[in-house]
Formats: C-alpha cells, structure tokens, sequence
C-alpha cells in the first residue's frame, strides 16, 4: 500500500501515469512533424511544429494519468468518489479477467476508471439499492493492494465528525 502523505487520512494512493514508451513514441511522432515542417518552412517552422504538438502530448498525457485514493471511501480523479457505506464486495482482477468485464461481461450501467495502458483493475460492487450503478471497474496495477484497501476500509467503522465515539451520548 502506498500511504498519502499531508496528513489526508488516505491509506492507498496510486497514479496511473502513461508508461514511458508511450511518451517516447509521442515524443517521436511530435519530432517527425518538427523534420517535416523544418526541412522545408526553416528552423522557425519546424521548432514551432514541433512544440506545440509535444506540449499538447504532454497536457493529454499528464490529463489521462488518474488518481485513485481511498480514504475513507474511494475516489477516482476528482470527478467520482463512492462511500465506504455504498461499497459491496471487492475483487481484484487479473489482465484476463479485467479484459472480459472491459468488454464481453461489461454492464453499461458500470462506472469505469479504464486506463488503456493498464491490464489489470479491481471491480468493487454497490450495494446501495438507490444507484443503477452495478459495480466500479477501476484500473491499478496494483490489484491486490488496492483490494485490501478497500476491504480493511469498509470493515473499518467512519470516524465521527462531532468528536464523539461510538458509545459517546448522543
């Protein structure tokens, strides 16, 4: 597991970053529109051609390297987060397994957290009766961490905003 440091309570965090190939093949394909445009525009052309669309793949690379966090529930980005209270069963799953919910076993109701350049995720199921989602399908590359988080964070009861504990007088 990977504590979040600054005192946020999250007991695992991860970024799903682009794999290094991924940014050098970007990064060659933004030097080849530098070549092509430079060889005949000039220099000018070509460093323009070529900056703008590196500084383009690395917004969209940066942009797509989500943040997965749990504490005390689980949140992805900062767009989803789902309460500890909501949380079913949790599985990790293999490349395999998550290949299949990806595709042929996948329900159109689910929310995913899909990382293309990530073979592995953990589907955490809902259990409030009141949200059509069936299940979270979120990509990790490190499944069986991320599944023990979840677990020890659904068996563990939410701390109290008032101070009081659980025998504290209501």
């Amino acid at each position: 597991m990977s504590p979040a440091g600054g005192g946020s309570g999250a007991v695992y965090r991860e970024r799903l970053w682009a794999p290094v190939w991924l940014w050098l093949v970007a990064s060659i394909i933004a030097g080849t529109l530098g070549l092509a445009f430079g060889v005949p525009l000039g220099l000018g052309a070509g460093i323009i051609a070529w900056v703008v669309p590196q500084a383009l793949i690395v917004w969209v690379l940066v942009s797509a390297a989500a943040t997965v966090v749990v504490a005390p529930g689980l949140r992805c980005t900062s767009r989803a987060s789902l309460p500890v209270a909501a949380m079913g069963p949790v599985r990790p799953l293999d490349g395999d397994q998550a290949a299949a919910l990806r595709g042929r076993d996948a329900d159109a109701r689910a929310f995913l957290l899909l990382r293309p350049w990530v073979s592995a995720a953990v589907r955490v199921d809902v259990a409030d009766p009141r949200d059509p989602t069936p299940y979270w399908y979120i990509s990790t590359r490190r499944a069986p961490e991320l599944a023990a988080a979840l677990e020890d964070a659904r068996r563990t009861p939410p701390a109290r905003s008032d101070g009081g504990g659980p025998d504290a007088a209501g």
